[in-house]
């Protein structure tokens, strides 16, 4: 919406456009051209419009690195301690709140269909499931360390060092060193 009022086009003509079949309403406040191929990741792609300061973290994350062979029921996202957290009807969205630091460690940013989509890398992923790893079971964080050490190793030294920042390196050790 804010791009289109930016390029001149009134609300108004807008809705016309998404009555005549023109544009569709992806979520609230986000339009794009129904002749355009499908979205390949169109929830991540709409958190992402809709607040670019969160990051896509826990669950989401490990599915987007392919570490887990669980399937999201809603999008997981980081946002500053101090922000407020996103709220949307349709992807559904669990905001979890991080320090600073921990907010700020480990950010990557992709590009899925044109939007710049930040993401946790995968050793700081990790780290967060060890931390919030009550909430979202054992078995998935044991699985994502597991799936990453056969797929592309363990850079210790780098999960460690993201272990300290999200105050879990005393839990996630012995875990790593089993599986070395």
């Amino acid at each position: 919406m804010s791009e289109a009022l930016e390029h001149g086009i009134t609300p108004y003509k807008l809705y016309a456009l998404r009555d005549r079949g023109v544009v569709e309403l992806v979520s609230r406040g986000i339009y794009r051209l129904v002749e355009l191929p499908p979205l390949s990741d169109p929830d991540l792609v709409t958190v992402s419009l809709r607040y670019p300061n969160a990051v896509i973290c826990l669950v989401s994350a490990l599915a987007f690195h392919k570490i887990t062979t669980q399937i999201p029921h809603e999008v997981s996202v980081a946002v500053p301690r101090d922000s407020r957290p996103p709220s949307l009807d349709r992807p559904p969205v669990r905001a979890h709140r991080f320090s600073k630091s921990s907010y700020e460690a480990g950010i990557e940013t992709h590009r899925i269909d044109g939007a710049a989509v930040k993401v946790y890398d995968r050793e700081k992923t990790l780290a967060d499931c060890f931390k919030f790893r009550n909430q979202i079971g054992m078995d998935i964080v044991l699985e994502a360390l597991r799936l990453q050490r056969e797929r592309d190793g363990l850079k210790l030294g780098v999960i460690l060092s993201y272990a300290r920042a999200c105050r879990v390196d005393k839990v996630m050790r012995p875990y790593l060193e089993a599986s070395l």
